[in-house]
């Protein structure tokens, strides 16, 4: 598990050598690692809420032994004993958050806001720490974001690291935030409304759905892991998902090198008292609301048709 996140984190480190002040490496790791720590503590405390549904229900166990399954016991379905549900859920907000899809679990038979956790790390466009260089720019088009944003807010021209944001990179940001989501949520609105699509679904209901969602969004999002209960070895969902993969890889790579290019044809204006600082807790906290809002508010509806309304499902509000 460290492993995956190793080679990411320390990219952090050398941006901050290659632009000369190591406290913007710092940021962006600081960003990444909040967000991760969030979302994997989620993941776990969800996890270990177990299913109302097996409550009470008696099972074999040893040499003909009979024991009552408890709430307090966690939901283990899908999981290898050896890890037990922290460790497992730990490692599903690893393998998302970066680009990889080792698994020593099965996403699809978490509980639906544990499953939710994954999905979201997929989503975010795997700029949590992701995979190795593809997470640092990843984060760094949410930076360029987040101090647009900041410019509006204060009415001066956007600057990062010196150079000038200005309606160029604004429009390669905007494609590279928004080509994956256009991918995911086209492909999943395909997938449900044709017969081929329905066809792979093994559970019926809000999981299936969640199913499909997770399967496109791993496929756009450079992720190999997936909700294991949709069978994607069709026709349909080959060609669908091969789609989703082509564009999700060159629909973003192409317009960040763009913004590279431009960027670096630009000339380093000196810090001024306009200046936002890119640095520190304030920046720390205004590029994590930025990949939240910006990165997962696309996904949001899909989201509440999905794990939500199957958690409301399994526990009713009383």
């Amino acid at each position: 598990m460290l492993s995956i996140f190793l080679i990411p984190g320390a990219l952090c480190v050398v941006f901050g050598r290659m632009v000369g002040d190591m406290r913007q490496g710092w940021t962006v790791l600081a960003a990444m690692s909040v967000l991760f720590v969030v979302f994997a503590v989620g993941a776990m405390v969800w996890e270990q809420q177990g299913n109302p549904l097996l409550a009470g229900v008696s099972t074999t166990v040893g040499d003909g032994g009979a024991a009552t399954t408890a709430l307090s016991d966690g939901n283990m379905e899908g999981k290898e004993a050896r890890f037990g549900i922290a460790e497992s859920a730990l490692f599903a907000t690893i393998t998302t958050a970066a680009s990889c899809g080792a698994v020593n679990s099965m996403h699809d038979s978490f509980t639906p806001l544990g499953g939710l956790v994954p999905l979201v790390m997929i989503q975010l466009g795997e700029v949590v720490f992701g995979g190795v260089g593809s997470g640092l720019y990843g984060m760094l088009v949410f930076a360029v974001m987040a101090v647009f944003i900041a410019g509006l807010m204060i009415g001066r021209t956007p600057e990062y690291l010196g150079k000038k944001i200005e309606a160029h990179e604004m429009k390669m940001t905007s494609i590279a935030i928004l080509v994956t989501p256009l991918l995911v949520l086209l492909g999943t609105a395909i997938a449900v409304m044709s017969e081929a699509g329905r066809a792979g679904i093994a559970n019926p209901g809000a999981h299936g759905f969640s199913e499909i969602l997770y399967a496109l969004s791993s496929a756009a999002n450079n992720n190999g892991s997936a909700f294991a209960g949709l069978s994607a070895n069709t026709p349909f969902y080959n060609g669908l998902l091969a789609v989703a993969m082509w564009f999700g890889r060159f629909g973003v790579i192409v317009p960040v090198l763009a913004m590279a290019g431009s960027l670096a044809a630009k000339k380093r204006i000196p810090v001024s008292a306009g200046t936002l600082p890119t640095h520190g807790p304030l920046f720390v906290t205004l590029l994590i609301g930025v990949v939240l809002l910006v990165g997962l508010l696309n996904y949001v509806p899909a989201l509440a048709l999905g794990p939500v309304v199957e958690h409301l499902t399994l526990w009713p509000v009383r």
